[in-house]
Protein backbone atom coordinates (compact mmCIF):
# COMPACT_ATOMS: atom_id res chain seq x y z
CA UNK A 1 0.00 0.00 0.00
CA UNK A 2 1.53 3.30 -1.05
CA UNK A 3 1.57 6.47 0.96
CA UNK A 4 2.16 10.13 0.26
CA UNK A 5 4.31 12.64 2.12
CA UNK A 6 2.60 14.75 4.71
CA UNK A 7 1.52 18.08 3.30
CA UNK A 8 2.08 20.15 6.39
CA UNK A 9 -0.80 19.40 8.73
CA UNK A 10 1.45 19.04 11.77
CA UNK A 11 1.64 21.30 14.81
CA UNK A 12 1.21 24.98 13.93
CA UNK A 13 1.18 28.32 15.71
CA UNK A 14 -1.34 30.89 14.55
CA UNK A 15 -2.40 34.38 15.55
CA UNK A 16 -5.19 35.08 18.05
CA UNK A 17 -7.66 36.25 15.37
CA UNK A 18 -7.25 33.08 13.31
CA UNK A 19 -7.61 30.95 16.45
CA UNK A 20 -10.82 32.71 17.51
CA UNK A 21 -12.28 32.63 13.99
CA UNK A 22 -11.54 28.92 13.71
CA UNK A 23 -13.29 28.12 16.98
CA UNK A 24 -16.34 30.25 16.10
CA UNK A 25 -16.79 28.57 12.70
CA UNK A 26 -16.22 25.17 14.30
CA UNK A 27 -18.96 25.58 16.84
CA UNK A 28 -21.36 26.94 14.29
CA UNK A 29 -21.32 23.43 12.84
CA UNK A 30 -21.68 21.88 16.31
CA UNK A 31 -24.76 24.01 17.00
CA UNK A 32 -26.19 23.09 13.61
CA UNK A 33 -25.89 19.39 14.51
CA UNK A 34 -27.67 19.92 17.82
CA UNK A 35 -30.42 22.01 16.25
CA UNK A 36 -31.33 19.37 13.67
CA UNK A 37 -35.04 18.47 14.14
CA UNK A 38 -35.72 15.38 16.23
CA UNK A 39 -36.83 13.49 13.12
CA UNK A 40 -33.31 13.87 11.78
CA UNK A 41 -31.79 12.19 14.83
CA UNK A 42 -33.10 8.73 13.98
CA UNK A 43 -30.81 6.47 11.98
CA UNK A 44 -32.39 6.30 8.48
CA UNK A 45 -33.67 2.86 7.48
CA UNK A 46 -32.09 3.35 4.08
CA UNK A 47 -28.65 3.19 5.72
CA UNK A 48 -29.08 -0.60 5.70
CA UNK A 49 -29.18 -0.69 1.90
CA UNK A 50 -26.34 -0.74 -0.59
CA UNK A 51 -24.15 -3.09 -2.56
CA UNK A 52 -20.78 -1.46 -1.94
CA UNK A 53 -18.48 -1.72 1.09
CA UNK A 54 -20.15 -1.11 4.47
CA UNK A 55 -18.98 2.09 6.17
CA UNK A 56 -18.65 2.08 9.96
CA UNK A 57 -19.15 5.51 11.55
CA UNK A 58 -16.92 6.31 14.54
CA UNK A 59 -17.52 9.86 15.82
CA UNK A 60 -15.32 11.75 18.28
CA UNK A 61 -15.65 12.30 22.01
CA UNK A 62 -18.90 14.01 23.06
CA UNK A 63 -20.21 13.37 19.54
CA UNK A 64 -22.93 11.19 18.10
CA UNK A 65 -23.12 9.64 14.65
CA UNK A 66 -25.00 12.75 13.48
CA UNK A 67 -21.74 14.71 13.31
CA UNK A 68 -20.81 12.46 10.38
CA UNK A 69 -24.24 12.49 8.77
CA UNK A 70 -23.49 14.88 5.84
CA UNK A 71 -20.78 12.47 4.68
CA UNK A 72 -22.76 9.34 5.54
CA UNK A 73 -25.77 10.47 3.51
CA UNK A 74 -23.59 11.05 0.46
CA UNK A 75 -21.90 7.67 0.85
CA UNK A 76 -25.24 5.91 1.23
CA UNK A 77 -26.49 7.62 -1.92
CA UNK A 78 -23.48 6.07 -3.68
CA UNK A 79 -24.38 2.56 -2.55
CA UNK A 80 -22.54 2.12 0.75
CA UNK A 81 -24.52 0.66 3.68
CA UNK A 82 -23.87 2.80 6.76
CA UNK A 83 -23.19 1.16 10.13
CA UNK A 84 -24.02 3.10 13.30
CA UNK A 85 -22.96 1.57 16.62
CA UNK A 86 -26.00 1.32 18.96
CA UNK A 87 -25.38 2.51 22.49
CA UNK A 88 -22.24 4.49 21.71
CA UNK A 89 -24.01 7.62 22.90
CA UNK A 90 -21.62 10.56 23.04
CA UNK A 91 -18.53 8.33 22.88
CA UNK A 92 -17.19 8.97 26.38
CA UNK A 93 -16.10 5.39 27.12
CA UNK A 94 -12.40 4.44 27.13
CA UNK A 95 -10.95 3.87 23.66
CA UNK A 96 -10.37 0.12 24.12
CA UNK A 97 -13.88 -0.46 25.48
CA UNK A 98 -15.43 1.48 22.60
CA UNK A 99 -13.41 -0.57 20.11
CA UNK A 100 -14.81 -3.77 21.61
CA UNK A 101 -18.40 -2.48 21.41
CA UNK A 102 -17.98 -1.52 17.75
CA UNK A 103 -16.26 -4.81 16.93
CA UNK A 104 -19.19 -6.78 18.33
CA UNK A 105 -21.45 -5.08 15.79
CA UNK A 106 -19.22 -6.09 12.88
CA UNK A 107 -18.96 -9.65 14.20
CA UNK A 108 -22.67 -10.03 14.97
CA UNK A 109 -23.65 -9.03 11.44
CA UNK A 110 -20.70 -10.81 9.79
CA UNK A 111 -19.72 -7.63 7.95
CA UNK A 112 -16.76 -7.86 5.56
CA UNK A 113 -14.64 -5.38 3.58
CA UNK A 114 -15.61 -2.67 6.05
CA UNK A 115 -14.34 0.88 5.64
CA UNK A 116 -14.15 2.91 8.84
CA UNK A 117 -15.03 6.61 8.65
CA UNK A 118 -13.82 8.27 11.82
CA UNK A 119 -13.63 11.74 13.29
CA UNK A 120 -11.22 12.76 16.05
CA UNK A 121 -11.26 10.13 18.85
CA UNK A 122 -12.97 7.79 16.41
CA UNK A 123 -9.68 7.41 14.56
CA UNK A 124 -8.00 6.08 17.71
CA UNK A 125 -10.92 3.71 18.24
CA UNK A 126 -10.73 2.54 14.65
CA UNK A 127 -7.00 1.92 14.74
CA UNK A 128 -7.40 0.04 18.02
CA UNK A 129 -9.91 -2.20 16.29
CA UNK A 130 -7.55 -2.78 13.38
CA UNK A 131 -4.58 -3.80 15.55
CA UNK A 132 -6.39 -5.46 18.48
CA UNK A 133 -10.03 -6.53 18.16
CA UNK A 134 -10.51 -7.26 14.45
CA UNK A 135 -9.27 -10.84 14.55
CA UNK A 136 -11.07 -11.83 11.34
CA UNK A 137 -9.84 -8.79 9.40
CA UNK A 138 -13.29 -7.47 8.64
CA UNK A 139 -11.91 -3.93 8.31
CA UNK A 140 -9.97 -3.28 5.11
CA UNK A 141 -9.14 0.40 5.55
CA UNK A 142 -9.98 3.58 7.41
CA UNK A 143 -10.43 7.27 6.56
CA UNK A 144 -10.01 9.64 9.49
CA UNK A 145 -10.75 13.34 9.94
CA UNK A 146 -8.70 15.40 12.41
CA UNK A 147 -7.75 12.45 14.61
CA UNK A 148 -5.26 13.07 17.47
CA UNK A 149 -2.80 10.31 16.62
CA UNK A 150 -0.08 12.28 18.46
CA UNK A 151 -2.43 13.54 21.16
CA UNK A 152 -3.42 17.09 22.04
CA UNK A 153 -1.91 19.51 24.51
CA UNK A 154 -5.43 20.41 25.72
CA UNK A 155 -5.69 16.98 27.38
CA UNK A 156 -3.03 18.09 29.88
CA UNK A 157 -4.69 21.44 30.57
CA UNK A 158 -8.44 20.78 30.74
CA UNK A 159 -9.58 18.87 33.86
CA UNK A 160 -11.92 16.55 31.95
CA UNK A 161 -11.57 12.78 32.41
CA UNK A 162 -12.82 11.95 28.91
CA UNK A 163 -9.96 13.98 27.39
CA UNK A 164 -7.09 12.47 29.38
CA UNK A 165 -6.45 9.61 26.90
CA UNK A 166 -5.45 12.25 24.33
CA UNK A 167 -2.44 13.45 26.32
CA UNK A 168 0.73 13.17 24.19
CA UNK A 169 2.26 11.39 27.20
CA UNK A 170 -0.53 8.85 27.67
CA UNK A 171 0.94 5.34 27.77
CA UNK A 172 -1.88 3.76 25.75
CA UNK A 173 -1.71 6.48 23.09
CA UNK A 174 2.07 6.03 22.79
CA UNK A 175 1.63 2.27 22.54
CA UNK A 176 -0.97 2.67 19.78
CA UNK A 177 1.34 5.06 17.91
CA UNK A 178 4.05 2.42 17.97
CA UNK A 179 1.79 -0.16 16.32
CA UNK A 180 2.35 0.89 12.72
CA UNK A 181 1.24 -2.25 10.90
CA UNK A 182 -2.18 -0.76 10.13
CA UNK A 183 -0.99 2.69 9.08
CA UNK A 184 -0.61 1.75 5.44
CA UNK A 185 -4.36 1.15 5.19
CA UNK A 186 -5.30 4.50 6.74
CA UNK A 187 -5.93 7.87 5.10
CA UNK A 188 -5.52 10.65 7.66
CA UNK A 189 -7.24 13.85 6.56
CA UNK A 190 -6.73 17.06 8.52
CA UNK A 191 -7.45 20.77 8.43
CA UNK A 192 -4.84 23.44 7.78
CA UNK A 193 -5.17 24.41 11.44
CA UNK A 194 -7.11 22.56 14.13
CA UNK A 195 -7.52 24.42 17.44
CA UNK A 196 -8.48 21.16 19.18
CA UNK A 197 -5.75 18.88 17.81
CA UNK A 198 -2.86 21.31 17.78
CA UNK A 199 -0.26 18.55 17.37
CA UNK A 200 -1.75 17.70 13.99
CA UNK A 201 -2.91 14.39 12.55
CA UNK A 202 0.10 13.18 10.57
CA UNK A 203 0.33 9.41 10.73
CA UNK A 204 3.64 7.84 9.58
CA UNK A 205 3.14 5.38 6.74
CA UNK A 206 -0.42 6.52 6.04
CA UNK A 207 -1.80 8.72 3.27
CA UNK A 208 -1.85 12.20 4.85
CA UNK A 209 -4.09 14.79 3.21
CA UNK A 210 -4.95 18.39 4.04
CA UNK A 211 -8.33 20.13 3.84
CA UNK A 212 -8.46 23.68 2.39
CA UNK A 213 -10.10 24.99 5.60
CA UNK A 214 -9.33 25.45 9.30
CA UNK A 215 -11.27 23.76 12.07
CA UNK A 216 -11.85 20.51 13.94
CA UNK A 217 -15.54 20.01 13.15
CA UNK A 218 -15.94 22.33 10.18
CA UNK A 219 -14.75 19.87 7.47
CA UNK A 220 -17.64 17.55 8.33
CA UNK A 221 -20.12 20.09 7.00
CA UNK A 222 -18.03 21.98 4.43
CA UNK A 223 -19.11 21.06 0.90
CA UNK A 224 -15.64 20.78 -0.59
CA UNK A 225 -14.29 18.83 2.38
CA UNK A 226 -17.27 16.47 2.37
CA UNK A 227 -16.60 15.79 -1.32
CA UNK A 228 -12.96 15.01 -0.52
CA UNK A 229 -13.93 12.60 2.27
CA UNK A 230 -16.51 10.85 0.09
CA UNK A 231 -13.93 10.46 -2.66
CA UNK A 232 -11.37 8.93 -0.28
CA UNK A 233 -13.84 6.47 1.20
CA UNK A 234 -15.08 5.46 -2.24
CA UNK A 235 -11.72 5.25 -3.96
CA UNK A 236 -9.68 3.75 -1.12
CA UNK A 237 -6.33 4.61 0.42
CA UNK A 238 -3.75 5.84 -1.99
CA UNK A 239 -6.12 8.20 -3.82
CA UNK A 240 -4.28 11.33 -2.74
CA UNK A 241 -3.91 12.60 -6.26
CA UNK A 242 -7.64 12.58 -6.87
CA UNK A 243 -8.35 14.44 -3.63
CA UNK A 244 -5.68 17.02 -4.36
CA UNK A 245 -7.21 17.70 -7.73
CA UNK A 246 -10.67 18.40 -6.31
Amino acid sequence: MSSTPSRGHGRRRVGLWRFVRTVVLDYRYVWWVHLVPRSGRVVPRRYRDGGREPVLLLPGVYETWRFLRPVADRLNDRGHPIVVVPGMGHNRRPIAATAEVAQRILDAHDLRDVVVLAHSKGGLVGKTMMVSTDAERRITRMVTVNSPFSGSRWARVLPVRALRPFSPRDADLLRLAGQREANGTITSMASRFDAHVTEGSVLPGAVNLEFPVDGHFRPLGHARCVAMIVREVGAGAGSAASAEAS
